[in-house]
């Protein structure tokens, strides 16, 4: 790899405010639980890569921090009020420091691995900007800019096209790097089955853990009651397969009313 320092951020919300959007299913402290499961996730996928000089989470919550840290990744809270805003100045603090690519990523990839990473590294070496779409093809989970700021910070609903059209306006060249493990992130009720989907079919092979999960109908979940919930046991490889025999990390409990 080139001479050039790579480093990334992972911004994340304050827990209170954690998977919202799944409240009718999971209680707080389960959506906090899952949201910490899948950063966790994230942080050692960058860490495997071993590609970062840095790796920094960036939040107002001091828990997440805490978290972060004892992951290994740097803890920086936030200066800015506001997403976009806070992630300029961590950005500008890199770039202080002698970052020349920045990777900004999603802290609820759960099916994200270090061959998502490497491609997402490859093809920054001819485009100065790569984005990853969500599923729906609107938001992007991930952004990796080359140098940092290359363009401005554009988070939110529908910013893969304004970070295309700025791209566009400042004649950056650019491009899509699109895989299951980038686009899927766990917002509603919808994704988490998706992701049982995932690991039922392209990561067949796994071993799992079936739990019985007898509440999930309580927040009006369109499976019957008891339906099995399919916990993997192991971590996908960078190919989409498994590393068959290498205990997850943080995988047991990505689905946090496990055992309960």
């Amino acid at each position: 790899m080139e001479d050039i320092s790579y480093r990334a951020i992972i911004p994340v919300k304050t827990l209170s405010e954690a998977k919202s959007r799944l409240a009718p299913h999971l209680t707080q402290h389960q959506r906090e639980t899952l949201a910490l499961e899948m950063l966790q996730h994230v942080v050692n996928t960058l860490r495997s890569s071993e590609t970062f000089e840095v790796i920094t989470v960036v939040s107002p919550d001091t828990l997440v921090l805490e978290k972060a840290q004892l992951w290994g990744a740097k803890a920086s809270i936030e200066e800015q009020h506001g997403h976009n805003p806070a992630l300029h100045m961590a950005a500008l603090h890199d770039l202080a420091e002698g970052a020349g690519a920045l990777l900004t990523i999603s802290a609820d990839l759960p099916l994200l691995t270090t061959g998502d990473i490497r491609s997402l590294l490859e093809r920054s070496r001819r485009y100065d900007l790569v984005l990853a779409p969500s599923t729906d093809g609107t938001g992007t989970n991930a952004i990796l800019a080359r140098p940092p700021l290359v363009v401005p910070y554009l988070f939110g609903i529908n910013s893969l096209k304004r970070y295309l059209r700025a791209a566009r306006q400042g004649a950056v060249g650019n491009t899509l790097y699109q895989s299951q493990g980038l686009s899927l992130d766990i917002d509603t009720i919808e994704d988490v089955q998706e992701l049982e989907s995932a690991y039922r079919g392209d990561h067949k092979d796994c071993p799992y853990s079936i739990v019985m999960n007898p509440r999930m109908n309580a927040g009006g979940l369109s499976l019957p009651l008891h339906t099995p919930l399919i916990v993997p046991t192991v971590l996908p490889d960078e190919t989409g397969g498994c590393m068959t025999g290498q205990p997850a990390t943080s995988w047991p409990n990505i689905f946090p009313w496990q055992g309960h």
